[in-house]
């Protein structure tokens, strides 16, 4: 159902490699670039995240209860995930554990420019 979600960042350059880099372990890559707004996904026919500058040309802001969140499929990708996007320039924003009991496990980061993210398995 969804297409893509956009985030706003100050740097494309610095957004592409995080994000490509920190996706490639769920076979994602920049699928198409058009200068101010970049889509990183599987294929173009999937889910999709867009980085991109503002379009009004104001800086970014990262949204108050925004947040993308990607399920990577296993608690393991769920460690690697947050433990890699730490070592990319990410910051904590909530250490890998169960969440709910035998429900959600999740982990959480804000990207170098402030967004939240999070990465999660049911189960």
């Amino acid at each position: 159902m969804i297409g893509y979600v956009t985030i706003g960042v100050s740097d494309m350059t610095k957004a592409k490699v995080f994000y490509a880099d920190l996706l490639s372990d769920l076979d994602a890559r920049v699928l198409l670039d058009l200068g101010r707004i970049a889509f990183v996904g599987k294929n173009m026919a999937s889910p999709m995240l867009a980085v991109c500058t503002p379009f009004d040309g104001k800086p970014n802001h990262p949204g108050n209860g925004n947040m993308v969140a990607f399920n990577p499929g296993s608690k393991e990708l769920v460690d690697s995930l947050y433990h890699k996007a730490l070592t990319m320039g990410a910051t904590c924003d909530g250490e890998p554990g169960q969440r709910i009991p035998d429900q959600f496990y999740g982990a959480y980061i804000r990207d170098p420019d402030g967004n939240k993210v999070a990465f999660f398995h049911f189960g």
